[in-house]
């Protein structure tokens, strides 16, 4: 019910505003944007309200509205809420604030406000309301800037000044959709998502996050998404610790770890961008829903700056240029001037400028070719001087060429305001991105077409298919297992671990010759997390002497640094041989968000290198050797300088063996660090292990 109840709200039928003055010039800027179904005011005080007749109730509308927009205090909102939801109404937008956002008191309210909604879908509270472009539908406080769309993006944001600055931009966004999401109490990003991507005509989706209330249904949206070939395209705040906290005191989002939220994106293809610009260009670079295949070029300009300016963007954003082949240089060879280089990108000169035959030749040889997609740097002139009918010529040449070759293409300027609207919207009335400025245009086309190569990708490894796992907060520090609980907790799942001894200092020396020597001896007590500091492990024992020598050593040296421990136990294990590599296998626990794995130089690199990949959990086995394959310190695996290679395939398998611990103990799981895990070219060892549990 609560899904029908949502595409009611987003296709609805009619419309009701509850409020004063400001939500009857609310439904007045529906009707003159060309809303066509029933609307209505309800008002308890008045008859009218300029001009607009009043329903004294909610009780007295003449039938359950789909889609309601409630312009009350906190305190009537929830009357009004409990009433449309009896009524049978689709759904409410409650703008008002003083909700979760504001502390214990407001997140009471909000409880209260999520019951009396019921089954009906509520957008909000502290949210400035949904423009739905496609329906003409504005349930929205204040004045828009866009206009109705055949198609277009839907951008949901959590700030609804962002939403309103988006609208009145001059960028020519087709939008279909702009939400506005406030502290996401019932429908937030994910479900919206998930209600969008059923909508044919939404070609992309923008997301202005602070941060996320559901962490698994914004992955299975996602995952949604990358089937269909939908763009996500995010601009994530909150990266910075102040940033983190005005999130939480704006929308009382976590912001979570900005590591994990790269993560997330990488897993799910969601294309990250940092900043308002990038986040436009990159939608409008997708909008048209006519997508490259890939990242080839044929580039077209009229001046050699400009192309100068394509080919240092298109080498920086991974684009590549194909050379022109033989017989188009020989056709425009014909066409052009002798001065003209007839290379990729193409600088056409201007002495064809206005010739509209000669332009048309130009453009059928240039776009006869292989190149994934076409783009033209076109500047317009500015109006007085009379010569942009040049500019409104090529354009269309333009259109018209990339229709008869069946290529997708953008068009940009040098300079983002020479690129004027009426081109902008003639350019996408044709399906064609008009993207402002070569710079962040070539930027933005960049993004799309490494989409596409990398959605197949990930769609092949299966991992976007699973949705995280999303542990919730623990109390207190939990309980440290000591090295051998840790290791033989990790041996169950399949972790190589030492064939050690657990043993006493008095039983050692004769439970080493069933160990044999050279061995390394370890000090074993969960409160000694940090044994090398401790001076709790002595190394490559080679004799019976030497082991006696090392437990007196050990100790003196425990009771000196950790006088209450009790030296006890002790582990005997083989010396191990130098291996090829070490690596760092560890659980990052992120309450409310999820698990992640984190894969990175081991041993003495750790802090030095900073060199490691994070993958939520659960994950796959070739998204683990992607990751060990994507270090810095990868090529220590792969026969550096002559070395053997490591054995890949156990490796993975041992990171599998952490990864399925974490998983099966994802609710009491705290902390996890196998460090260092020995890679050889004849398998993986994990020479020490930490796991801290917590109480469910």
């Amino acid at each position: 019910m609560l899904r029908d109840n949502l595409k009611r709200l987003l296709a609805p039928r009619h419309l009701a505003f509850v409020g004063g003055r400001s939500m009857a010039r609310a439904l007045k800027r529906c009707a003159e944007g060309g809303y066509q179904g029933p609307m209505w005011l309800v008002n308890p005080q008045h008859d009218s309200l300029d001009g607009v007749p009043c329903v004294r109730s909610v009780a007295e509308l003449p039938c359950a509205p789909d889609a309601v927009f409630i312009a009350t205090n906190r305190e009537l909102t929830l009357t009004c809420v409990a009433e449309l939801a009896a009524k049978g109404a689709g759904g409410a937008i409650c703008y008002a604030s003083g909700f979760a956002e504001t502390g214990a008191e407001g997140l009471a309210l909000q409880q209260q406000l999520l019951k009396a909604a019921g089954h009906m879908a509520l957008l909000g509270p502290n949210c400035y309301g949904l423009l739905d472009y496609l329906h003409s539908s504005a349930l929205w406080p204040v004045a828009h800037g866009g206009k109705a769309v055949e198609k277009g993006v839907a951008v949901l944001t959590q700030s609804g000044n962002f939403a309103y600055n988006l609208s009145m931009s001059d960028r020519s966004l087709p939008v279909a959709y702009m939400a506005s999401v406030g502290n996401q109490a019932q429908i937030g990003i994910a479900e919206l998502m998930d209600a969008l991507l059923d909508e044919p005509r939404v070609t992309a989706i923008g997301l202005h996050l602070e941060g996320l209330k559901n962490v698994p249904g914004f992955a299975r949206a996602a995952h949604k998404a990358l089937q269909l070939g939908i763009p996500i395209i995010a601009l994530k705040t909150g990266v910075s610790q102040i940033g983190a906290e005005l999130a939480l005191s704006h929308t009382s989002s976590l912001s979570g770890s900005d590591a994990l939220y790269d993560s997330l994106f990488e897993r799910l293809g969601v294309i990250r961008v940092s900043g308002p610009v990038s986040f436009v260009e990159t939608l409008k670079a997708a909008a048209c829903g006519h997508l490259p295949k890939g990242g080839s070029l044929i580039a077209l300009a009229c001046s050699g700056g400009d192309a100068g300016l394509i080919a240092d963007y298109a080498e920086r954003n991974d684009l590549s240029l194909p050379k022109l082949e033989d017989g188009q240089v020989r056709e425009l060879a014909q066409v052009l001037p002798t001065y003209a280089n007839l290379v990729n990108p193409l600088d056409f000169t201007t002495a064809i400028w206005g010739d509209a035959a000669a332009l048309e030749r130009m453009l059928d040889s240039a776009l006869r070719t292989e190149a994934d997609a076409a783009m033209l740097v076109l500047d317009y002139p500015a109006e007085f001087t009379g010569e942009r009918k040049e500019c409104d010529l090529l354009l269309e040449l333009y259109c018209a060429a990339l229709k008869r070759h069946g290529k997708s293409g953008f068009v940009t300027s040098a300079l983002p305001e020479l690129l004027p609207a009426v081109a902008r919207e003639r350019l996408h009335a044709h399906g064609i991105a008009a993207l402002q400025g070569v710079e962040d245009g070539l930027a933005a086309w960049g993004r799309i077409a490494a989409y596409q190569g990398k959605r197949q990708a990930l769609l092949a490894l299966g991992e976007s298919a699973l949705p995280p796992l999303c542990p919730q907060a623990l109390q207190g520090e939990g309980t440290l297992l000591n090295e051998w609980q840790s290791k033989q907790a990790l041996l169950a799942f399949g972790l190589p671990v030492p064939t050690g001894v657990l043993s006493t200092p008095e039983q050692a020396l004769k439970d080493a010759e069933s160990v044999g020597y050279p061995l390394v001896l370890k000090a074993v007590s969960a409160q000694l997390p940090h044994k090398t500091e401790a001076g709790a492990v002595a190394l490559n024992l080679r004799d019976a002497q030497a082991l006696g020598a090392a437990l007196e050593q050990m100790r003196t040296r425990i009771a000196a640094y950790a006088p209450g421990v009790a030296f006890d136990q002790v582990l005997l294990e083989p010396m191990a041989s130098a291996p090829l590599a070490e690596l760092i296998v560890g659980i990052k626990r992120e309450n409310d968000f999820g698990l992640a794995l984190v894969i990175g130089a081991g041993g003495i690199l750790v802090e030095l290198l900073k060199d490691s990949k994070s993958l939520l959990l659960p994950t796959t086995d070739g998204a683990i050797r992607k990751a060990v394959l994507g270090l810095r310190s990868a090529a220590l695996l792969q026969g550096f300088r002559g070395r053997e290679a490591a054995d890949l395939e156990a490796l993975v398998a041992a990171i599998r063996a952490v990864a399925d611990y974490a998983c099966e103990n994802a609710a009491q799981l705290l902390e996890l660090d196998v460090n260092p895990l020995m890679v050889s070219a004849q398998g993986t060892t994990a020479v020490d292990a930490l796991i801290r549990l917590g109480q469910v």
